[in-house]
């Protein structure tokens, strides 16, 4: 019985093809998050960690007029923010610690915002506010 085989052939080819999948990344949680900023940020040295530094700044002072103006605040509890930036600097996810209406609303401000050119892609950066330190 030669049929067998060429029928199971024959039939094989009529399943439909299953297209590649393309691989999703597990989704990354803040603690992980937290740690690629804190070994991304370490990374960069000398005056490239100033401007690093000073763009943070302009970022979350600017996020703090954008939340804070008109909207009194009643909890000052600290909060960190972790945003991953692409090739341009643009960030594409973030991850919050913290959920005062202003560390909330602060998170919403940073997504799509461009906060300095990185070294490498993806990079991870983080804004660490505390209002006892």
């Amino acid at each position: 019985m030669q049929l067998a085989p060429i029928a199971m052939l024959l039939l094989a080819g009529l399943a439909p093809a299953r297209a590649a999948e393309p691989a999703v990344p597990a989704p990354l949680e803040y603690i992980d998050a937290k740690r690629l900023a804190d070994a991304d940020e370490k990374s960069v040295t000398g005056p490239a960690h100033e401007a690093m530094l000073a763009a943070q700044r302009k970022l979350l002072d600017a996020g703090v007029v954008e939340c804070s103006l008109g909207k009194p605040q009643k909890d000052f509890s600290g909060f960190t923010i972790v945003m991953e930036l692409d090739a341009t600097g643009h960030v594409q996810r973030t991850w919050r610690e913290g959920g005062s209406p202003l560390a909330i609303c602060i998170q919403k401000y940073v997504r799509d915002k461009v906060v300095f050119i990185p070294p490498r892609a993806p990079f991870h950066t983080s804004l660490a506010i505390s209002f006892t330190k």
